[in-house]
């Protein structure tokens, strides 16, 4: 099956609809209002010929004004209820729309916060946003307005030839003859005008990423002089964008003709058939006048409802993949029973909570990547007393964030069991255990607000005494004293408006402020310069005193003094001791220390 063809091999009835429907069950009475003066306003709409039809068979045909003040009434009444049902549709479409992208943005949001590591690895932050904000937004537009506009032009056209059969059965028949072409033209169009109307959609996303590319690599580019080529690139994606866009134009023009067409046809026939009754007197001047009216708008209807179904159809891909992401379930979960207990990460039961001491061990614990297919760790056994540090080293991808991966239950071992203080980690609840943990990272990212603001996500109840207390144990006070507001200072999108350095002392800071039971160091030091590095290494000795910490280390002589030190490669550890007791092993990590040794004394000859 081609793919233009399995895109419309829906159930059509369906629509993926019942999916959503969950969502629509707290706006019910909002969503009956809907259809209700969606309804009406559309039985109005098919009404007003046979206004026509009165004044040209009672005022003019009969040359009287009598009733006049009585029709005019009604009409402006008609037009005053139109207008009001009209807008009360509308206000209750957008209301919808509004609330429904609110709940499922809500719910997609705070299901990602429940998702284990494992799927951020797997799928891209671009996919992602796209199921967040473009998914849920297609959504919303089709349970609103899409079917605000299918039951419009439906109820229409139904009041529309209810009232022609009612009227002349004759004309009517003639112009039901009409609307099966209508019907079929439409499907054939708006058939290929989805696929084109997605090819440019594509395209533009392409062309989108060439701009996001052409600005965020700019230096690249100069640097590397490739100018040409990238300019060539975004040319022939450009020139297929134009190519496609034209095609489309084309089908477009031609699908209005064509409709434009048949509605001239179906005036023909009224005409034709209508005229002839009106000179035999069968019907009269205002009769005729009724049948053209609904001959030059009756398609009009039929167009926009196969609009519409291709619309919905479309939709039935971000239906399906939001539902996916919502049943996405986390390879990290909570038991029903833990739930119970401790609660969940939105509802925590923070009475049943037991305090955290911090003694960590690995029990014959095997674990391989969700995505992988070769063991990590096969068997691995390691106790790590309360207050004990942990320093974990090896080259670059050697996998040493694999342990604390484990310990912070990023990840659950494929095999055997992590315990924390002397039970399984699984026995209690993620949030309990993350709420006892300190993470910095290599690459720091603070939040978009001030200072203040991003230290009191360690802990929301730190006044400004404790904040600087924090500062200054991470000696990171000075960073403060250099802005213009201080605690109050922006500090940009990701932190953005602050140099590396500058970052980490704060996201220190941060950690330090939460008063972790286990800290984890992932590279601190790692992309700041040598300045800040010691001001961080010397608050390092002061925090983790009574605390497990695990620091993975890129350069090795930050943890000579730590209590155990396991050297990983190729994801396996291959030793495990103290640096003296290494060193004199001779073995991988005396390769690494002594390699860095030379570096470091080169570079401070040269």
């Amino acid at each position: 099956m081609s793919e233009e063809k399995s895109r419309y091999d829906v159930k059509l009835p369906l629509f993926g609809i019942p999916r959503v429907l969950p969502y629509l069950k707290g706006h019910k009475k909002i969503f009956v209002w809907m259809i209700i003066t969606t309804a009406l306003a559309s039985v109005i709409d098919s009404v007003y010929p046979l206004f026509n039809q009165y004044a040209l068979n009672h005022f003019i045909a009969r040359h009287t004004l009598d009733t006049i003040v009585i029709f005019t009434l009604g009409y402006i009444v008609m037009i005053i209820a139109q207008c009001l049902l009209n807008f009360v549709s509308c206000f209750f479409c957008g209301k919808i729309e509004m609330n429904i992208n609110k709940d499922l943005r809500n719910a997609s949001f705070n299901h990602l916060q429940e998702l284990s590591f494992a799927y951020f690895n797997q799928n891209n932050v671009g996919y992602i946003h796209a199921r967040v904000m473009s998914d849920t937004g297609r959504i919303g537009e089709m349970v609103s307005w899409i079917l605000m506009d299918t039951l419009y032009q439906v109820t229409y056209l139904i009041f529309v030839f209810v009232n022609m059969f009612l009227i002349e059965p004759r004309l009517a028949f003639l112009l039901a003859l009409v609307v099966p072409a209508g019907v079929l033209i439409s499907m054939f169009f708006q058939k290929h005008l989805v696929v084109l109307n997605r090819k440019v959609r594509e395209m533009n996303s392409t062309i989108t990423g060439d701009f996001n590319e052409g600005i965020t690599g700019a230096k690249s580019i100069k640097t590397m002089v490739i100018e040409d080529r990238i300019n060539e690139d975004f040319d022939e994606d450009t020139s297929k964008m134009e190519e496609i866009s034209i095609t489309t134009r084309r089908y477009r023009a031609l699908f209005i003709s064509l409709v434009s067409l048949m509605s001239s046809v179906a005036l023909a026939l009224v005409l034709w058939k209508g005229g002839s009754l009106t000179l035999q007197k069968v019907i009269l001047i205002g009769t005729l006048s009724v049948f053209m009216s609904y001959a030059i708008n009756m398609l009009e209807p039929v167009q926009n409802i196969i609009g519409n179904i291709s619309v919905l159809i479309s939709t039935q891909v971000n239906i399906e993949r939001l539902t996916n992401l919502l049943n996405e379930k986390s390879d990290v979960a909570d038991s029903e029973e833990v739930i119970e207990k401790y609660g969940d990460t939105f509802h925590p039961k923070k009475e049943n909570w037991e305090p955290l001491h911090g003694d960590v061990e690995f029990k014959d614990v095997s674990f391989r990547y969700p995505d992988g297919e070769e063991m990590v760790l096969e068997n691995f056994n390691l106790v790590v007393p309360q207050g004990t540090n942990v320093a974990i080293v090896g080259e670059t991808g050697a996998g040493k964030s694999t342990l604390v991966n484990l310990v912070c239950r990023f990840f659950e071992p494929t095999k055997g069991q992590v315990l924390i203080d002397g039970r399984d980690a699984r026995e209690r609840s993620q949030l309990w255990l993350h709420s006892n943990i300190g993470y910095v990272l290599q690459t720091p990212h603070l939040f978009s607000g001030t200072v203040r603001d991003n230290l009191r996500y360690g802990n929301p109840d730190a006044d400004d005494e404790t904040i600087w207390n924090a500062l200054k144990l991470v000696n990171a006070e000075g960073v403060i004293a250099k802005m213009d507001k201080g605690l109050d200072s922006e500090v940009g999108e990701g932190g953005d408006l602050l140099s590396t350095g500058e970052k980490q002392l704060l996201s220190f800071a941060r950690a330090i402020l939460a008063d972790p039971r286990i800290l984890v160091l992932d590279e601190a030091t790692a992309s700041i310069d040598t300045l800040t590095e010691k001001a961080i290494q010397d608050a390092i000795f002061t925090v983790i005193k009574g605390r497990t910490s695990f620091v993975i280390a890129h350069r090795l002589s930050t943890i000579v003094d730590s209590d155990v030190i396991l050297v990983v490669k190729d994801g396996k550890i291959i030793e495990r001791g103290r640096h003296t007791e290494l060193m004199a092993a001779r073995g991988y990590y005396y390769q690494l220390y002594t390699r860095q040794y030379e570096e470091m004394v080169t570079n401070m000859v040269a």
